[in-house]
């Protein structure tokens, strides 16, 4: 039963991590096409005081996971590994069907 608590956790970690990024490269591409047609004027001295701003908060926060999180165990590992690969919808379609999630996976 140990082992299903760090699958879970990985599975969500996963998937937020999946969630996040494909949002960050939305609002990347917003951001560029913003200031390719002219409404939006950036600098790289702007974007590298925002970032020297934002990044050590973000590091700070991401460290404190560190001491919570089980990264070093397997099962969180392939928790991990299937929440970025399969994404939540997968998850969805495996809550209806698990027969079908471990037809995918083998």
């Amino acid at each position: 039963m140990t082992g299903v608590f760090p699958f879970i956790i990985g599975l969500l970690v996963g998937f937020i991590i999946k969630r996040a990024v494909k949002l960050i490269f939305m609002i990347v591409a917003l951001i560029i096409v913003l200031a390719a047609t002219g409404y939006v004027s950036l600098t790289f001295e702007d974007i590298y005081g925002k970032a020297m701003e934002f990044l050590p908060k973000i590091i700070e926060t991401g460290t404190g996971f560190t001491n919570v999180l089980s990264y070093s165990s397997a099962t969180f590992l392939i928790g991990l590994a299937l929440g970025l690969w399969k994404g939540w919808t997968s998850l969805e379609k495996s809550i209806r069907s698990p027969r079908a999630l471990v037809g995918k996976l083998l």
